[in-house]
């Protein structure tokens, strides 16, 4: 019996205005797979991963989770933001709180655990990021790189109290948006490094992201979308050893000369 992808998108239609963003998009994304998407710069960027967690409606298709079509009003939404959990290109930690205090909470508000269940995977999780030393700390205390989002600060530790934030619900996809975007050349390796861990534990993956260097070494798949529609959807060898299209070919060459 075939089993059913942990998200799929099937012919899925996103404008803003007249821009049509999103053009009868498919895509499938399997448990434990890392699918990262690159997309030209432009106002439909981070498109793919917000209208998958319902941030953004789309004008038509269906997007299923675990083959059931997802939710688009109600109270469902929240439960499926603690599903399908997403990571932005700034921090949006909450400033007045303590590291565990930005990671718990919504272990315990939206999946109903003990509070000390919640502190446990959220040091853990702060543990495997390299930021448990800094559990005392609020945002404003930590470098760029352990906000993950905002510019480096003086200090060289670098923390991903984002990315541990988001498994810490413990959803079943993750998606990043430019998770590296303001960061410094030399953090990304840093930052990126706990996203390959989650998808080991089964967690499907939607990255969106111009690093290429990630993209070699942990997708399963790069998807190429230009113009709203998904031009390549090949190996990470594949697509960047020998791209297919014209477009595929512009646009790397400008990522790779950067």
């Amino acid at each position: 019996m075939a089993v059913d992808p942990l998200i799929e998108l099937r012919d899925v239609d996103k404008y803003f205005g007249d821009l049509h963003v999103l053009r009868d998009t498919g895509l499938t994304v399997d448990g434990g797979e890392v699918v990262v998407v690159i997309v030209p710069s432009g106002p439909g960027k981070p498109t793919p991963c917000r209208a998958t967690n319902r941030l953004e409606t789309v004008r038509s298709g269906t997007i299923l989770l675990d083959g059931q079509p997802l939710p688009h009003e109600g109270k469902a939404p929240a439960r499926l933001h603690a599903d399908v959990g997403m990571v932005f290109q700034s921090s949006s930690l909450f400033a007045h709180r303590t590291v565990p205090q930005n990671v718990s909470p919504g272990r315990v508000k939206v999946r109903g655990r003990k509070k000390e269940d919640a502190d446990r995977r959220s040091h853990a999780l702060l543990d495997r990021v390299g930021v448990a030393g800094q559990a005392d700390k609020c945002p404003a205390q930590l470098s760029g790189g352990q906000q993950l989002g905002v510019p480096p600060g003086p200090s060289r530790h670098r923390g991903r109290v984002a990315i541990a934030r988001t498994p810490a619900m413990g959803p079943e996809v993750m998606l990043l948006d430019e998770p590296t975007s303001a960061l410094d050349p030399e953090m990304i390796n840093e930052v990126l490094e706990p996203v390959r861990q989650p998808a080991g534990e089964g967690m499907a993956m939607i990255v969106v992201t111009h690093e290429t260097g990630f993209a070699r070494s942990a997708a399963n798949r790069v998807v190429f979308m230009a113009d709203g529609r998904i031009v390549e959807d090949r190996t990470p060898d594949g697509f960047f050893g020998d791209p297919r299209s014209d477009r595929a070919k512009d646009s790397l060459s400008k990522i790779l000369k950067h």
